[in-house]
């Protein structure tokens, strides 16, 4: 009431008017609207320009292989660039959730104290066409498309929902990316940014500790639980309303787009900075290659004519033999010299080099970067080529 007063001592000519029919939700809920959809007209940009920046990576090292892990164990390679496709195909799909939410909202409008529009019926004495009239110029003046036609005291609770999961989803994503590369950093395959004074570790002066990924899942976790608040505020409103959604949607709401603004921001670093270590990456590769030859050596033995079973047998002996070194004494892989010192491989001696050669285990990895970021990743960004920022966000660690 102290705003409808401050209102009518600056516009005394429609003192005894304003707020006519109206209760407080017809202010704040249609604020909040507003609020939700221009925290998305913020973040989206945001997003797109972080994966402009990983796209760019992803082309870069499209043909670089590595050591894929399944069980964080060594699998068949692939490349650098076709991993940060896995994360970009991710980000692609929160983009889509993001504009959803966002194309999805519409305005409360004018409703009344229930959603029935009986008090301004009132006003305009009976007139539908009117009152209806009200609720599309009000709506349009205030930027959207539509309005819902049912609610209560309050816009549906439900589109926090909504919104609340898109964000969340956004949050488990870093979580992911963040997670990705803490564990990347680990292998001291690819490393964040590290700045040129920055401390990794007060007494192990020699740390580089992933402190913006870790950041980043922190934060992410935060941004992931808070969609409870969203979940358990909608299924808790009684009937037309009830007042335990005020506090709780008060901070939770502003928090998440925090949150997920925190979160662009950490990414836009990272992404702008990555530190790849080629050497590292192919003697991590060196190690479990002639494990991953294996397969190949038996198929080029059966196409010499020799038995599939016994070439199988041999291998696996061979193989037990040489992960006996590196396990128990901690010796390097020395099944390929085994398999050269073996009369009975000696049909393919000549080539195992070709069968070594990690760009024969990547498959069309370099071809799928360069496909999905032509026919997914460049129509997703068209929208937003005039908005996204090539600027690096600064952040202190």
């Amino acid at each position: 009431m102290s705003h409808v007063h401050a209102f009518g001592q600056v516009a005394p000519e429609a003192e005894g008017v304003i707020h006519w029919g109206a209760t407080s939700c017809f202010v704040t809920d249609n604020a909040d609207l507003s609020f939700l959809r221009d925290g998305f007209n913020i973040l989206l940009p945001k997003l797109a320009a972080v994966i402009r920046k990983l796209s760019d990576f992803a082309l870069e090292y499209k043909d670089l292989p590595c050591l894929g892990y399944t069980h964080l164990q060594a699998a068949m390679p692939v490349t650098v660039g076709k991993r940060a496709c896995v994360w970009i195909q991710d980000l692609l799909m929160d983009l889509r959730n993001l504009e959803r939410a966002r194309s999805d909202l519409r305005f409360r409008g004018v409703k009344g104290t229930t959603g029935t529009q009986a008090s301004f019926l009132q006003i305009f004495q009976g007139n539908h066409s009117k009152v209806e009239e009200l609720d599309r110029l009000v709506t349009k003046k205030a930027g959207f498309d539509s309005a819902y036609t049912i609610s209560t005291q309050t816009y549906p609770r439900h589109v926090d929902v909504d919104c609340g999961n898109a964000l969340s989803a956004f949050g488990s994503t870093c979580q992911r990316i963040g997670g990705d590369l803490r564990h990347l950093a680990g292998f001291k395959e690819i490393e964040e940014p590290f700045e040129e004074d920055q401390i990794g570790s007060s007494a192990m002066a020699f740390k580089r500790n992933p402190m913006r990924s870790e950041r980043m899942s922190s934060l992410a976790r935060q941004l992931v639980n808070q969609t409870r608040n969203t979940i358990d505020t909608y299924a808790a409103q009684w009937l037309e309303r009830s007042l335990d959604d005020s506090a709780v949607r008060r901070t939770c709401l502003p928090e998440m787009f925090l949150l997920a603004d925190a979160l662009l921001a950490l990414l836009s670093n990272v992404c702008s900075g990555l530190v790849v270590y080629p050497a590292v990456i192919k003697r991590r590769l060196d190690e479990e290659i002639p494990f991953m030859a294996t397969e190949g050596i038996i198929m080029r033995m059966v196409a010499k004519g020799f038995s599939r079973q016994e070439s199988h047998e041999r291998i696996r002996v061979l193989s037990h033999e040489a992960a006996a070194q590196v396990k128990l004494y901690g010796s390097d892989n020395d099944l390929i010299e085994r398999v050269q010192s073996t009369t009975f491989f000696a049909p393919i001696h000549d080539e195992l080099p070709q069968l070594l050669d990690p760009k024969t285990f990547i498959g069309r990895a370099p071809e799928q970067v360069v496909i999905f970021v032509r026919e997914e990743v460049e129509p997703a960004l068209m929208k937003y080529a005039e908005s996204i920022s090539t600027e690096v966000a600064e952040l202190h660690v």
